[in-house]
């Protein structure tokens, strides 16, 4: 029989700064605990992202029990509470979303501001502010911090190495900044996975991730090439979008750890259908 491990745990505290990799992790309603509970925002209080500015990629994270620990090439570390509890409130727009988040600090906007080279703000989502899923994959009980759209993201390290040899390039998997990593699988097994439960925690996998051009940009550098787009572009388009990996949905809490078994409950067309 043909066994399938979760082979790796990212999780991102702020949208589009670097992952930290961890071996066993909880689950929370949103997700992840503490993954984008913090992004940035610009003067118009709209997302930012390494869309827009790719030196995102260069500010590494860090958790310890009591804070979350910023640092960047040439800045010193900047640390900063879990849970800001002073802050003002600001609407802000994530996507076509409008949800509520607190101020961190203006100590952490002047740090992040002078690093980037762009004025921004650090903002923080409390737990008792609600940003449901997209009602058309999701249940209305289906919640989620600051990630684009979805809780979780998870690709398989196969697809990841057909991808490569597609590109005779080898990209880390840092570069599509999945969630949770399956090994063991054939290459875009979970195209068709619809249901897969891990150590009692059961997944829905409504829809394939479309990608954007954060996969071209280099983490340790900040520089941004053709690929992996060149190649998504030839082999895994669809409908006018280029898609690696999927998005899933959890039904309970709990905790992952690496080495967990993962259990398949039902599978359906391929997603995309290429």
């Amino acid at each position: 029989m043909t066994h399938f491990t979760l082979s790796g745990i990212t999780v991102y505290p702020v949208k589009s700064l670097s992952g930290i990799h961890v071996n066993s992790w909880p689950v929370t309603e949103k997700g992840l605990h503490h993954d984008r509970k913090w992004m940035l925002i610009d003067n118009d209080r709209q997302f930012l992202s390494q869309r827009k500015l790719p030196e995102m990629a260069l500010i590494k994270t860090a958790l310890t029990d009591k804070n979350l620990i910023l640092s960047a090439p040439g800045m010193e570390n900047l640390a900063l509470a879990l849970e800001p509890v002073d802050g003002q409130i600001i609407n802000s727009t994530i996507w076509h979303d409008q949800c509520d988040a607190r101020s961190v600090s203006t100590e952490a906007d002047q740090w992040l501001s002078d690093f980037l080279k762009h004025d921004c703000r650090l903002v923080y989502q409390p737990d008792e502010v609600t940003r449901p899923v997209d009602p058309h994959y999701a249940h209305p009980t289906d919640k989620v911090a600051f990630s684009d759209g979805f809780p979780f993201l998870i690709i398989s390290e196969n697809s990841l190495t057909a991808l490569n040899d597609e590109m005779q390039l080898n990209l880390p998997m840092t570069r599509f900044r999945p969630n949770l990593v399956i090994s063991g699988c054939p290459a875009y097994a979970e195209d068709s996975w619809r249901e897969i439960s891990i150590n009692a925690i059961d997944f829905r996998l409504p829809k394939p991730c479309s990608r954007c051009s954060v996969p071209t940009i280099d983490p340790e550098t900040a520089q941004t090439g053709k690929e992996p787009l060149v190649t998504l572009n030839r082999t895994r388009k669809w409908q006018n979008k280029v898609y690696f990996g999927q998005n899933a949905l959890h039904d309970q809490c709990g905790q992952l750890t690496v080495g967990d078994a993962i259990h398949i409950k039902s599978t359906g067309p391929k997603q995309p259908p290429i």
